[in-house]
C-alpha cells in the first residue's frame, strides 16, 4: 500500500508558502478553515489585497486582521500587479545564474588553458581579474572549464 499523501502543510512548507505566523491571522474568514487555511500564505496574501481593493481596509487594518507586516502586504501588492497571482509565488533568492561568467569571460579562460594546460585556478583567476576586472573564485573558474585529463599510467596499448 502506498504511502500516505504529504499533508497540506507538508506541501505548504516544500513550496515556500506556509504561514508560520497562522496564529496572528484573526479575519472572520480564516477562523474555521474548511476553506480558508491561516497557514496558506498565497491564500492569506490574496485575501488581504482583496480587503483592501474590495472592502476598503487600510495597511493598518489588513496588518492586523491579516496578521501580515506592512512590508510584507506592500510589497504583495505590487508583486500582484507585476504578476498576477503567480506573483504572489516565492521566487527563488540570489542570481539565477553565473553572472560574472559570461560567453567572453568563458572564451578567454578557454582560450588560457588551451595555451597552458598546467594553468590552475589561482592563476586563471588573477588573469581574469587583470584582463576583466572581475574577480572570480578559483573553484567557480574550476567548475566551468572541462576537467583536465588525469595524470598516472597510461594504459597498455
Amino acid at each position: 500500500m502506498p504511502d500516505d499523501p504529504p499533508s497540506k502543510r507538508q506541501a505548504l512548507q516544500a513550496t515556500g508558502t506556509f504561514n508560520p505566523r497562522a496564529g496572528q491571522v484573526r479575519h472572520a474568514l480564516f477562523q474555521h478553515p474548511e476553506f480558508f487555511d491561516p497557514e496558506d500564505l498565497l491564500q492569506l496574501k490574496y485575501e488581504t489585497l482583496r480587503a483592501l481593493e474590495q472592502d476598503g481596509y487600510s495597511i493598518a487594518q489588513a496588518a492586523g486582521e491579516f496578521g501580515l507586516s506592512r512590508p510584507t502586504i506592500y510589497q504583495a501588492r505590487s508583486q500582484f500587479a507585476a504578476g498576477g497571482l503567480e506573483g504572489l509565488l516565492p521566487h527563488k533568492r540570489g542570481p539565477k545564474r553565473a553572472h560574472k561568467l559570461s560567453s567572453e569571460v568563458r572564451q578567454f579562460l578557454a582560450e588560457e588553458r588551451q595555451a597552458d594546460p598546467h594553468l590552475a585556478g589561482p592563476e586563471l583567476a588573477r588573469r581574469v581579474r587583470r584582463r576583466f576586472g572581475l574577480k572570480l573564485h578559483r573553484r567557480t573558474i574550476e567548475k566551468a572549464l572541462p576537467p583536465r585529463a588525469k595524470r598516472g599510467r597510461s594504459s597498455p596499448g
